[in-house]
């Protein structure tokens, strides 16, 4: 179904957000910025690291965990969205945890993380109706509902680490496990019009890999400059697909006659999901543990995962999106916690950045192919728990995605996360 179809659609009751771009592939991804360590700096990560927070989009980071240490790091959001198409919008609000991760040392070199992040959600709800030359009213409805979670374990290397230079490296494993549902079904006031609705169904169990560099150098005695590089290689794996057509009674929604598969056909096929190749480079400037400023840039064949179906198994005809050349770019700058100042509040942090995604994805309207970009802008505070390394971090992000001609979604997301950070590995001496 085309998108400019959906901006005459009006959504109708459900849980959650109702999300149209969603029904493109494995729907919309937050990430990273439903994370509050990263949105409260507009999306900066790839220089990124510190010894009491995880940050699993430069797996090299892990390695600033500190011996005896024990991290455990979990967020939370809450997000107000509203769609807005010509003169007509639409407001809704939902909540969520945004991320769980865990960090400890596993030798002086080597440090372990490992967590689970939400990837992607499909949550989606459409109706149209339309009258025909008969006189008779009919009504499409399209819906969607699941989404993908990514488990995570990576290792980070110390590989030089000395008073004026600093090498890590990394890699994570991941498993995106998730089921999604999609929905399409038609009908009439016409009593003589039998209901269709076709139904697909996607499981997925599908390891991915990213790889991750940093590099620190002092600069003098006063500066440090960071570099930091990611890279995410090209994947392709199977998923299982099920697709299903059949007619039913409107009243009671009951299985009347099964169209697809037709005897000797299986509902059940293989599809291609596919991680882009992507590439991402990160710098910062640090003074002394007292500010920094980084920026970011990512350039990918398209963004994250992509999802083809086998070939002759498109029951709900050709999408409309495409995938295209994606690069996205983040800025930001930080005034670091300072644990030694004389009062708490000259020890808090704050920080604010923003950030441009270029091609998300390309949709077709009535004007031909258009391509979905988002900018936004974030602001967080850092506030330090109790005497230890702990953090308390709250932020806030605003996000626009589309544009009115087609679809626009305007996100504010409310975010808190909490970083504990235990001394657990200690040898008690006793006299």
């Amino acid at each position: 179904m085309g998108l400019m179809g959906l901006m005459s659609l009006r959504a109708e009751a459900q849980n959650g957000f109702n999300l149209p771009y969603s029904q493109y592939g494995l729907g919309v991804s937050e990430l990273p910025y439903n994370m509050p360590m990263v949105s409260r700096m507009g999306g900066v990560t790839y220089t990124s690291s510190g010894n009491n927070y995880i940050n699993p989009f430069n797996p090299a980071s892990y390695s600033a965990i500190n011996m005896e240490s024990f991290v455990f790091d979990i967020g939370f959001n809450v997000q107000t969205s509203t769609l807005k198409s010509g003169t007509k919008s639409a407001k809704d609000a939902d909540g969520n945890i945004s991320y769980l991760a865990v960090g400890m040392p596993v030798t002086k070199w080597m440090k372990v993380a490992a967590g689970l992040m939400p990837y992607s959600t499909i949550d989606y709800l459409t109706v149209v109706n339309t009258t025909g030359a008969d006189g008779n009213t009919y009504k499409t409805s399209a819906s969607g509902d699941g989404g993908a979670n990514e488990l995570f374990a990576g290792l980070g290397f110390n590989i030089i680490d000395n008073k004026t230079s600093h090498l890590q490296a990394g890699f994570n494993v991941g498993y995106l496990t998730g089921k999604i549902v999609k929905l399409l079904s038609y009908t009439s006031s016409d009593t003589n019009f039998i209901p269709e609705r076709k139904a697909k169904e996607l499981r997925l169990g599908n390891a991915v890999l990213d790889f991750g560099v940093q590099y620190r150098q002092a600069l003098g005695e006063k500066y440090t400059l960071g570099v930091g590089l990611t890279y995410k290689p090209h994947m392709k794996m199977k998923v299982k697909e099920i697709d299903l057509i059949y007619t039913y009674y409107a009243s009671t929604e009951s299985l009347l006659d099964t169209i697809f598969p037709t005897r000797g056909e299986d509902a059940e096929t293989r599809g291609l999901l596919e991680q882009a190749s992507t590439v991402g480079v990160g710098l910062s400037l640090e003074r002394n543990e007292q500010w920094m400023v980084a920026a970011d840039a990512t350039f990918g064949a398209w963004q994250g995962i992509r999802y083809t179906e086998p070939e002759g198994r498109s029951i709900f005809g050709e999408s409309a999106m495409r995938a295209g050349a994606y690069s996205s770019y983040a800025m930001g700058f930080e005034k670091m916690v300072n644990m030694n100042a004389a009062n708490y509040f000259g020890r808090i942090g704050w920080s604010l950045g923003a950030h441009m995604e270029q091609g998300l994805m390309y949709v077709s309207a009535n004007s031909g192919d258009k391509r979905v970009d988002q900018w936004g802008v974030g602001a967080g505070l850092s506030l330090p728990m109790r005497k230890g390394r702990s953090l308390l971090t709250v932020s806030v992000g605003y996000s626009s995605m589309g544009d009115k001609d087609i679809l626009q979604r305007e996100c504010v997301t409310f975010g808190i996360a909490v970083s504990s950070c235990e001394r657990w590995f200690v040898k008690r001496k006793y006299n």
